[in-house]
């Protein structure tokens, strides 16, 4: 198929747009929320093809445009008095009623659905559109199902080029996210999904108006929702989305621990300067919900690329059109937001063997902490973890045998060849690292992650704080000897494989150094656990 570019300046585009949808073709067409992509309304051959194009779920109901606000009562029936009011004042406009259907309106439009949301857009092209075509178009977003909405017509191009019949380019869109929608057709007026229309404005005219759990949450699979946009989740690019909470520090903080080459910072305009370590975009001023709601699917597009691992997401605070903004970022994150101030407050704690790290975790334990040992998180897997041994037996063959690895085996493989042991970490650093993440407690609390490869496992970034615990190399010894009934030997061998003391202490942000009695390191540990900088951390 191809796909017909009819520019909104050319005066017979609204008659070739009409023409097409009335041969029962595919038009995506401009308003001013996002571009939709229009059929007849009234034809299923026609309306089945839009949910073939976008590979939209068959229960997701689609919204019927009308020209005028008097063709509501040729669709609609037992309209109240309410709907009438609202057309009057924000029609044409960004707002979408659900209201009882007529017999005319076939149930794949409204999703075998006994009501139909209906709207009148607020864009000349497309009215005439309509008015030509004397039909009412179904139109949901033009973006293929879940992805970002369109705000131009080179979106559009994007997603459908070749797969409908002709995209009307009216420039971009004015308000930049999906019409308000509000439910008119069982009692109190109910809003399903935040748009242009806020609902301060509905309540003006409506007075009490409740806000489905939708807005705000996500639904049930099997949940039969009256408007789009409810149930999916929606406006989402093809990466993770994170929203991060908070005050602007706190979610720097945040994202400084998690971030990795790769992830991108969606953020407002005044916070560009705070972000540029970390690759940012800015969708709007958090002063202007105009710029946010303009410029929100423009940026998630940008951000529409498989290469990205992870987009940290700034949110607006508030109500009015402010909601809105914070329902599609809430939607594109399948509702995964993080407060920074209600995180877990995590210490790694790293150093060689024979320091005495296990008097600071013991302290940490006894303050109510949890601590995670990662040598036994380690060797634990080693035992369980069957994708973790299935990567070492594809990476090494012959070291798994019947489900067990067979350590000296491999050993032999690894220590002997640095690519081979870098490759070998990579597996197991990963899966450990996966591990640590699952034993997070779920409530907020004090952590601590052992781990002599703090660093080289890339569990760094999940700390708040890291610290180096050292020792002269002599008590260590010592302690090795005493402590593992190893030969003072094989203890300087195992020092000596390990980082230096220095090393450590480079890479760390404090350093607690164990060169005297066991009191006084405890006195140390204390004064690092009950210092300013922990308490003002937390």
């Amino acid at each position: 198929m191809n796909t017909i570019m009819l520019s909104g300046a050319d005066i017979s585009t609204p008659c070739k747009a009409a023409a097409i949808i009335n041969q029962g073709g595919l038009v995506a067409i401009p308003t001013e929320t996002v571009y939709g992509l229009a059929a007849n309304g009234l034809d299923p051959e026609a309306v089945a093809k839009i949910f073939i194009a976008k590979g939209r779920p068959q229960d997701n109901p689609l919204i019927l445009h009308v020209s005028e606000a008097n063709e509501m009562e040729r669709f609609c029936h037992s309209i109240p008095e309410s709907a009438y009011r609202l057309a009057e004042a924000f029609w044409p406009g960004p707002l979408t009623m659900v209201l009882p259907a007529r017999d005319c309106v076939p149930k794949c439009t409204t999703a075998g659905l006994s009501t139909v949301a209906i709207r009148c857009p607020d864009n000349d092209i497309t009215r005439k559109i309509i008015a030509l075509a004397g039909i009412p178009l179904a139109a949901p977003s033009a973006n293929l199902s879940g992805k970002p909405s369109t705000t131009t017509a080179q979106h559009v191009l994007h997603d459908h080029d070749g797969r409908i019949d002709a995209i009307v380019d009216g420039g971009p869109c004015r308000v930049g996210v999906e019409s308000t929608i509000v439910d008119l057709s069982d009692g109190t007026p109910r809003l399903l999904r935040p748009g242009g229309i806020t609902p301060e404005q509905l309540r003006e005219i409506l007075g009490e108006l409740i806000v489905d759990k939708a807005v705000s949450a996500s639904v049930e699979k099997d949940a039969v929702v009256k408007a789009p946009g409810m149930k999916y989740r929606h406006y989402a690019p093809d990466c993770r989305v994170v929203i991060v909470d908070g005050d602007l520090l706190a979610a720097k903080a945040y994202i400084e621990r998690h971030f990795v080459p790769g992830n991108r910072v969606l953020c407002f305009e005044e916070e560009l300067d705070i972000f540029t370590p970390f690759s940012p975009l800015a969708y709007g001023k958090s002063s202007d919900m105009d710029t946010l709601t303009a410029g929100l699917f423009a940026a998630l597009r940008e951000l529409d690329d498989p290469s990205i691992g992870t987009v940290f997401a700034r949110c607006p605070k508030g109500n009015g059109k402010a909601l809105a903004v914070q329902n599609r970022l809430e939607k594109a994150a399948g509702f995964q937001r993080i407060n920074p101030r209600k995180e877990h407050f995590i210490i790694g704690i790293t150093g060689g063997t024979g320091c005495g790290k296990s008097t600071l975790l013991h302290m940490i334990s006894q303050l109510g902490g949890t601590v995670i040992d990662c040598d036994r998180v380690y060797h634990r897997l080693l035992e369980t973890d069957e994708q973790m041994l299935s990567a070492i037996e594809s990476r090494f063959p012959g070291v798994v045998i019947n489900g067990i690895l067979d350590r000296k085996k491999l050993g032999k493989v690894v220590f002997s060849d640095e690519n081979a042991l870098r490759e070998l970490n990579a597996i197991t650093h990963k899966a450990v690292k996966e591990e640590v993440l699952r034993l997070l407690p779920d409530t907020p609390s004090l952590i601590a992650i052992d781990a002599i490869g703090l660093f080289e496992g890339n569990l760094a970034p999940l700390c708040n704080r890291t610290v180096a615990v050292t020792a002269p190399e002599e008590m260590r010894i010592r302690r090795l000897v005493q402590r593992d009934g190893i030969s003072e030997e094989y203890a300087r061998s195992r020092i000596r494989a390990q980082r230096t003391d220095a090393e450590f202490a480079r890479l760390c942000d404090f350093t607690l150094e164990n060169n005297d009695t066991e009191e006084a390191f405890r006195k140390k540990c204390l004064a690092f656990l009950f210092g300013p900088d922990i308490i003002k951390a937390e």
